[in-house]
């Protein structure tokens, strides 16, 4: 099979990616250190991020389903252009600061930010299955079984580019804004998104559904596919309560380095960097097992996330905490990617845009209560219990992957591509032929 990395739509998805995640933590970064300058108040802080990511979560369905229903052309470009807006008024709000109207703007940001991306993904996939040239007959390329591993490619190639702005992004905001301050910063972020509006304007999500197809009818069959598909309702499910798990780190990290083990600021960012780079150096290793079982890679980036928390807790010094954050941003970088496979997998690609802004919510919002749970855990022990339990949490969501993995059979993928039309309900969609995958979660080769 040619790699779908030769598509050159595919590569200028990937490259608008990668630009734009970089401008974002550029944003965030002068965001959160501005708010804290103007304020002095760590509660300021986290409803800064509160207002960006949990609560944007509840729109992001609707506001993906909007954009895919929209009869207008560059419809993704138009939702970058909304945030390079918003930024830019977020800029001159460092200028004039007040409080109230920063948290407004950063949710809309925020919920246009999710969308956007949940969007591309869906667009990196479709781009990645059509490089496939159609099989014989009138069989679409998508409906192919290589076209999985096409998807799964792309999938790889973005987790490349996220991780690698994962490891840099925060290192550079900080850079920026220490020599030219935070507006400047957020000025930067806000050219990002004009960029990436420019790369994706030839972009068209889901062009060929029909323009009467309505928000409610996209969000309704969504919803009764995931009902319909056991394997997708319990991995997302799954995945939600993993994800409290990981992010709580979040509370627990400050304390646990500069109380338990004495380490200071250098520690702490030691901690962040050390994790870093094990998140591209799973995402790397997911890119050269793009034919692996899903299931195994799904289950070890979570056992792999729970075992570090749980080094955590035991570790006596810097040093040996540092190898359990590689450990555990290893795993970080492979189970994101395996679960963004699994649900297109386990999706019709129609759906696929509606699905990444599922998971793109609960990416969102669980890390909220995540974040809640560290605190809690923190407050009633310490650091290192902390860790302790939500690293046995963590591993304990294994079981859950396996069990997935290994327990379900799923049926064949069956693609429809003719468009969505009113005429036809969500109930009427979701009794075609499911679409899914032609393997089982556990036993994804992709050949």
């Amino acid at each position: 099979m040619p790699s779908a990395l030769q598509s050159r739509g595919l590569r200028r998805i990937i490259a608008a990616y990668t630009i734009n995640r970089l401008g974002t933590w550029f944003g965030y970064v002068a965001l959160s250190l501005a708010v804290f300058e103007h304020t002095h108040s760590a509660l300021a802080v986290a409803a800064l991020l509160v207002a960006g990511q949990a609560l944007p979560a509840l729109l992001v369905p609707a506001l993906v389903a909007r954009v895919e229903t929209s009869p207008r052309r560059a419809k993704l470009s138009a939702l970058y252009v909304f945030e390079a807006l918003l930024t830019i008024a977020l800029a001159v709000l460092m200028w004039q600061f007040w409080l109230p109207a920063v948290i407004v703007l950063a949710a809309l940001d925020g919920a246009a930010a999710l969308a956007a991306s949940a969007l591309l993904r869906a667009e990196a996939a479709r781009a990645a299955s059509d490089q496939l040239a159609p099989a014989a007959g009138d069989v679409a390329a998508d409906e192919r079984p290589d076209a999985q591993t096409a998807e799964r490619e792309a999938n790889a190639a973005l987790n490349v580019a996220f991780s690698a702005t994962f490891a840099l992004g925060p290192v550079l905001g900080g850079v920026l804004v220490a020599a030219a301050g935070a507006p400047v910063a957020l000025l930067v972020d806000a050219a990002s998104f004009l960029v990436c509006a420019a790369m994706v304007m030839h972009l068209r999500p889901q062009a060929g559904l029909a323009e009467s197809a309505s928000v409610r009818d996209r969000l309704r069959a969504a919803w009764e596919h995931i009902d319909s598909v056991p394997a997708l309702k319990l991995l997302l499910l799954a995945e939600g309560l993993a994800l409290v798990f990981f992010a709580a780190d979040g509370s627990i990290e400050v304390p646990y380095a500069k109380v338990t083990l004495l380490a200071g600021d250098r520690g702490y960012g030691l901690l962040l960097t050390v994790w870093g780079l094990g998140v591209v150096a799973g995402s790397l290793a997911f890119a050269r097992a793009v034919r692996r079982p899903l299931g195994v890679t799904l289950s070890a980036g979570t056992l792999a996330v729970g075992l570090a928390y749980i080094g955590f807790a035991a570790a006596p010094s810097l040093a040996v905490a540092c190898v359990a954050g590689f450990v555990g941003g290893l795993g970080n970088g492979v189970q994101w990617a395996s679960l963004l496979s699994a649900v297109q997998q386990l999706t019709p690609q129609r759906l696929h845009g509606q699905l990444m802004g599922a998971v793109e919510a609960i990416g969102a919002f669980c890390p909220g209560m995540g974040l809640l749970l560290g605190g809690a855990l923190v407050a009633i022990g310490s650091p290192r219990s902390a860790f302790l339990v939500v690293g046995v949490g963590a591993a304990a969501m294994t079981v859950a992957f396996v069990r997935l993995a290994s327990g379900l059979r799923l049926p064949p993928r069956a693609d429809v591509v003719e468009p969505l039309q009113p005429a036809e309900t969500a109930t009427s969609l979701m009794h075609e032929p499911t679409s899914v995958s032609a393997l089982e979660l556990g036993q994804v080769d992709g050949s």
